[in-house]
């Protein structure tokens, strides 16, 4: 029987464990399944790794703090009016499909919210589970955006057990039994502006929504003097990612050199009108999840957006895409 879970602090101070300044609210509530042990996964960037050295309430750059169930499924049904979605993320032990086939009926009682669940690859039978407990949306995190990456940071390379094709496999699956799957996608791992966009592009076309994170280091993981992604060539990604996520221009229409995105296939007039709405720069993934400040402090810089960016962010964001003044 579940006792605990993991709340973000954002999400804690909307249930009211916690006062804490709150510059922009969560929209999605953010739990995490709770563990006494570390996951057995090995993800190098990871604060929640088995041979990490980062305090264990963090979560990227953000602390969960343990709390009650049976308080937090209380608190949700109070507060269901300030989310417009769940999101039940999880660490890898034995166990955990049970867990959070528990965790998500007890929500479902609670609330009649979205509910996405963020897990490692998972047997078809336990998705099949989870979507009959109510699970709308399933999220399997690929993180590196090529298979060489990938297994240098989170598989044999980081002693850690996943494979690319499995996780992608996973993906697949989740798409075929749920309708709707979510991967995540870390910008900054050591990959060129080419690989992800065309990693993005692959998942597109296979059904799959992404989610750009930009990498934070966390004291105490292999990864915690590892540089963030320059926000120049973030921008230049998410204004990708959203073009092909809207179906205006493929990949395969973007030039490339040496690895750098130099032209998105796309005339002008169609950047400065994607660019002008904000949208491109705002956090991307399961709909209606801002996830605020997830990888930055509110004092910038600013990676994703957790509202529409104000006119002057968006002129700023313009210059970093040579797009000034139109």
């Amino acid at each position: 029987m579940v006792k605990y879970v993991r709340v973000a602090l954002g999400t804690a101070a909307v249930l009211g464990f916690c006062k804490v300044k709150i510059e922009v609210a969560p929209t999605t509530a953010h739990l995490l399944v709770y563990s006494e042990s570390k996951c057995l996964a090995n993800c190098m960037f990871c604060p929640q790794a088995r041979e990490s050295l980062a305090d264990g309430e963090m979560l990227s750059r953000v602390e969960w703090p343990r709390f009650s169930l049976d308080d937090v499924i209380e608190a949700l049904q109070k507060s269901t009016h300030a989310f417009k979605r769940v999101c039940l993320q999880s660490v890898n032990y034995p166990g955990v499909a049970d867990d959070l086939i528990e965790i998500v009926a007890s929500i479902k009682k609670a609330c009649d919210l979205p509910l996405s669940v963020a897990c490692h690859p998972i047997s078809p039978k336990d998705i099949k589970r989870l979507t009959d407990a109510g699970v709308e949306r399933m999220g399997i995190a690929l993180d590196a955006a090529t298979p060489e990456l990938f297994e240098k940071i989170k598989g044999k390379g980081a002693k850690s057990p996943y494979r690319w094709e499995t996780h992608l496999k996973a993906l697949e699956e989740a798409k075929k039994l749920i309708g709707r799957a979510t991967t995540h996608l870390v910008v900054g791992l050591g990959e060129s502006e080419e690989e992800m966009i065309r990693t993005i592009q692959m998942l597109y076309d296979r059904g799959i929504t992404v989610g750009l994170f930009a990498f934070t280091p966390v004291k105490g993981t292999p990864l915690e003097k590892w540089p963030r992604p320059k926000v120049s060539s973030y921008r230049k990604i998410q204004m990708a990612r959203h073009l092909i996520a809207s179906g205006i221009a493929r990949a395969d229409d973007m030039k490339f050199q040496g690895g750098r995105l130099d032209d998105f296939g796309v005339n002008g007039d169609t950047l400065v009108l994607a660019a002008d709405s904000g949208i491109p720069f705002m956090t991307s993934g399961c709909p209606n999840c801002n996830r605020p400040f997830y990888n930055e402090s509110p004092l910038g810089p600013i990676y994703n957006f957790p509202r529409k960016p104000t006119k002057e962010e968006i002129e700023s964001i313009k210059k970093e895409l040579g797009l000034a003044g139109k």
